[in-house]
């Protein structure tokens, strides 16, 4: 459940973070519904009806399925982001503490670590009018990013929009249709059909969970979390004691939203 809190601290918080971005922090408990929040996700929730086709765009099915989308993308990403815990500004500096060693190293936190936890969110609920997918900006270079997309069922990338949970640490971003450029941005096909195996449609998969664990040899090895030597590795451990942690707290609820 929720945690009570008044709208003065929510909005000082979000205040805050605005005037003083030297600290990325996680958005506060109850930031997703804020007024402003609110109104972004009905503008998600309007674009993606946009995506459908003519004869859907006024079913009521399809319009509740689009509002559920967009309010589970919003709150999902919150709830990521206050998981991932990010504390540097801007991102790549919490890019350079997960890539260490160091004592000070975060956990996790890379994009796409985000795209991954995204798209576990997304993979919740059975979907009729709607598909989740994967994609990428300038893949191979110094500027790749992943993120993940929301298209009409039997349409597909490049239809869609994307969603971005990474870019301000749990506060989501979005991307529409008309605003993609392409010449950089590219289907992730193989992620999405791999992530489709990990997470299947309707899985109940405690949100701690991580498609992928860092290997105990190397801090740039990761495995897929469900492999024997992931599960024995010190951060597949963790993951396990996070998700047996949070499943308790939540009276056995996966997800805190």
């Amino acid at each position: 459940m929720m945690h009570h809190i008044s709208r003065l601290s929510l909005l000082l918080g979000a205040t805050a973070a605005l005037l003083f971005p030297s600290c990325q922090t996680p958005p506060p408990m109850g930031y997703e519904e804020l007024p402003e929040v609110i109104q972004e996700r009905n503008q998600l929730r309007d674009d993606l009806i946009r995506l459908l086709p003519e004869e859907q765009k006024n079913n009521p099915a399809a319009i509740k399925e689009a509002q559920q989308l967009a309010d589970i993308s919003y709150k999902a990403a919150a709830a990521i982001g206050r998981i991932n815990k990010p504390t540097r500004w801007p991102g790549w500096r919490n890019n350079a503490a997960i890539n260490s060693s160091y004592n000070w190293a975060l956990e996790r936190g890379l994009c796409w670590h985000y795209q991954h936890d995204m798209y576990r969110e997304l993979r919740r609920t059975p979907l009729t009018f709607f598909q989740p997918g994967c994609c990428v900006y300038k893949e191979k270079t110094s500027r790749e990013h992943n993120c993940v997309y929301l298209a009409a069922k039997n349409d597909g990338w490049p239809h869609a929009i994307i969603l971005d949970a990474w870019k301000r640490g749990g506060r989501l971003v979005t991307l529409k249709d008309d605003d993609i450029d392409h010449d950089y941005w590219a289907d992730k096909y193989k992620v999405t059909e791999w992530l489709d195996l990990v997470y299947p449609l309707g899985h109940s998969y405690p949100i701690e969970h991580w498609a992928t664990v860092r290997s105990d040899e190397h801090w740039s090895k990761h495995l897929p979390s469900y492999t024997a030597e992931a599960q024995v590795s010190k951060q597949g451990r963790l993951m396990q004691e996070n998700m047996r942690q949070g499943l308790q707290e939540r009276n056995g609820n996966p997800v805190p939203y």
